[in-house]
C-alpha cells in the first residue's frame, strides 16, 4: 500500500505523549534483553543448529623423560608441563561453557610420530570446526607445523612466552588458516580465537532475510556459507499493515520516547508506527527463522509503501540482530560478523570526509544505541524524522567523543576481502546546520594519511579498537585484508 494509514499527527509535549500512550501500561526500557521479551513473544520453533566443535591437543614429552635425559631446552627444566596442562584444561573448559562450544582436548599429550599421525587421521576422519594446539616444548613445534599442513582445518595455536624462537613463530604467524598466539597465559586471546571459530560456524548456519523486489528465491554467500532468503518487499508492507496498535506496541513507543533525550520532528502517530516496524521485523524473522534482516527500505520510503523502519532496525541491532539498510548484503554480513565476534552492534553508514581536519565523516538514519554492547547501557539519542524524506522516525545517536572505534566492510565473493580501519570519535553534528543523515560521526583514521583514500561505502563502524582481532580472523579464514 502506498498510502499509509496514520492516526492524527498532533504535536504534543513529551509528558502528555507518554500519558496518551497509556498510563496504566507498564513502561519498558530498552534493557539488556532488548524489546523481544516484552514486546514480542513468538512461539515458532527455531531451526536446529549445531554446536561449534574444536579438537585440541597438548604437545610435549613427559617431564620425567626429560629429567632422565638431563636437558629440557625451552621453556626450561623448571617448567611443569603436566601441571600446566591441568590448569589450562580447567580454563579451556570454562571458555567452552561461556561460549557454548565443545572443545575436546586429548587427555594424553602428543609427542612421538605415531601419536601425531593418529591425531591427524582422527581429525581427517571427523573434521571439527577448528583446532586448538598447545605446545609446551620447542622441539614439538615441528609436529604442529605438520598437523597444520596435513589437516587444513582452521587452527588456533596457543604458545606461552619463552617456548618458541622467532624462526619458529615466523613459520606460521602469517599463515592463512592459522591464528598464532604467543603470549604469557593470555586466555583472553585464546577465548577470542575460540569465538572466531564459533563465529564461522554461526555464519555458515546463518540465514539473512532479504526484503526486496517481487520474487522468492534463495542464494548462498560464497566462503561464509550464509543463506540469503529473498522475499518480496511487499511482505513487510503486509506485515506492517496487519500489525495492530496493541498495548505491546504502545509499550515500545513509550520506551522509545522515555529513553530519548528529546523529540524534534516526529508526532505520536509517527512513533507508534516506528514501534510497529519493529514488531513487523520480528514477526518476519521468526516466521522465516532468520538470524538477520535486510531491506530495500529506501525504495519503499520513496514509494510511501511503509514508514521508515529506522527505529525498528535500531532495536534489532540493540538486541544483537544485524539489520541492513538498502538491502546491502556486504553491510549486513559485516554487522553479523562484528556482532558475533565482539558483541558490538555495527553502524552501517555513508562514507564522506571532513577535508580541512582530515577526518572521516559517516552518516545514516539508523544506528544501534547500545554501542558499548548489547548488555550495556545505551548511548543517548534524539528522535528525528528520516532526513532525506522528512517522514517517520529516525534515531540521532550521540557517539562518545574520544571513543576508539573500528571500521569493517566484508566484501563477499569467491575471493572475499575485508576493509579494516581504526580511529577515534571526534564529534557528532546536528542536522542542520550539517547535512546528511541523522546519526553521524566524525572520526580519525589511523591507517591512511589522507581520509579521502578510505575505501568502501556502507562500512560498519563500531566501538572499540578491534582491528588486530579482525585481521586475525581474516587470516584464519583466508579473507584478504584491505586498507
Amino acid at each position: 500500500m502506498k498510502n499509509l494509514q496514520h492516526a492524527e499527527r498532533s504535536k504534543m509535549p513529551r509528558r502528555d505523549f507518554l500519558r496518551t500512550l497509556g498510563a496504566t501500561a507498564a513502561g519498558i526500557a530498552l534493557s539488556s534483553k532488548g524489546l523481544a521479551g516484552a514486546a514480542w513473544a513468538g512461539d515458532g520453533k527455531a531451526r536446529q543448529k549445531g554446536i561449534a566443535t574444536v579438537r585440541g591437543a597438548f604437545l610435549y614429552p613427559s617431564t620425567e623423560s626429560l629429567r632422565k635425559a638431563g636437558y629440557y631446552s625451552w621453556p626450561g627444566a623448571g617448567f611443569d608441563a603436566e601441571g600446566h596442562q591441568k590448569e589450562y584444561g580447567r580454563r579451556i573448559e570454562k571458555i567452552a561453557r561461556k561460549l557454548g562450544m565443545r572443545i575436546s582436548m586429548d587427555d594424553k599429550p602428543l609427542h612421538d610420530g605415531a601419536s601425531v599421525t593418529r591425531f591427524i587421521n582422527e581429525v581427517k576422519e571427523r573434521p571439527p570446526d577448528g583446532l586448538l594446539l598447545i605446545p609446551f616444548k620447542k622441539s614439538d613445534w615441528a609436529s604442529i607445523v605438520r598437523i597444520v599442513k596435513e589437516v587444513r582445518v582452521p587452527a588456533v595455536l596457543f604458545v606461552t612466552t619463552g617456548i618458541l624462537l622467532n624462526p619458529h613463530i615466523n613459520q606460521l604467524y602469517r599463515q592463512p588458516g592459522v591464528y598464532l598466539i604467543c603470549s604469557l597465559d593470555n586466555f583472553d586471546a585464546l577465548e577470542q580465537g575460540m569465538r572466531m571459530i564459533k563465529t564461522a560456524r554461526r555464519m555458515k548456519e546463518g540465514r539473512i532475510i532479504s526484503l526486496a523486489g517481487n520474487a522468492h528465491r534463495k542464494t548462498m554467500v560464497e566462503k561464509l556459507g550464509t543463506e540469503v532468503r529473498v522475499l518480496p518487499r511487499a511482505r513487510f508492507a503486509e506485515e506492517f499493515n496487519r500489525t495492530e496498535i496493541t498495548a505491546k506496541v504502545r509499550d515500545i513507543a513509550r520506551a522509545y520516547l522515555k529513553n530519548a533525550k528529546k523529540v524534534v520532528e516526529p508526532s505520536e502517530a509517527d512513533i507508534v508506527d516506528a514501534a510497529k516496524t519493529y514488531v513487523a521485523c520480528k514477526r518476519i524473522l521468526e516466521a522465516e527463522e532468520g538470524d538477520a534482516i535486510m531491506m530495500d527500505c529506501l525504495g519503499a520510503i520513496r514509494d510511501r509503501q511503509f514508514p521508515p523502519p529506522c527505529m525498528g532496525f535500531m532495536s534489532l541491532r540493540d538486541e544483537g540482530i544485524a539489520a541492513g539498510c538498502q538491502n546491502d548484503l556486504d553491510a549486513t554480513l559485516s554487522m553479523m560478523l562484528v556482532q558475533y565476534l565482539f558483541d558490538r552492534p555495527g553502524f552501517q553508514q555513508n562514507s564522506s570526509s571532513e577535508t580541512e581536519r582530515n577526518h572521516y565523516f559517516g552518516a545514516h538514519c539508523t544506528c544501534a544505541s547500545k554501542l558499548k554492547g548489547t548488555s550495556e547501557p545505551p548511548e543517548p539519542y534524539i528522535l528525528r524524522n528520516h532526513a532525506e524524506s522528512g517522514i517517520g522516525v529516525a534515531p540521532q545517536v550521540l557517539w562518545r567523543a574520544g571513543q576508539e572505534v573500528t571500521m569493517a566492510d566484508y566484501l563477499a565473493g569467491k575471493t572475499p576481502q575485508m576493509i579494516i580501519y581504526s580511529g577515534k570519535v571526534v564529534r557528532c553534528y546536528n542536522t542542520p546546520p550539517a547535512g546528511g543523515c541523522r546519526t553521524n560521526v566524525e572520526m580519525t583514521i589511523n591507517e591512511v594519511a589522507d581520509v579521502c583514500d578510505v575505501k568502501g561505502m556502507h562500512q560498519t563502524i563500531f566501538y572499540g579498537n578491534y582491528a588486530g582481532q579482525l585481521r586475525a580472523f581474516c587470516q584464519l579464514y583466508g579473507i584478504t585484508v584491505v586498507t
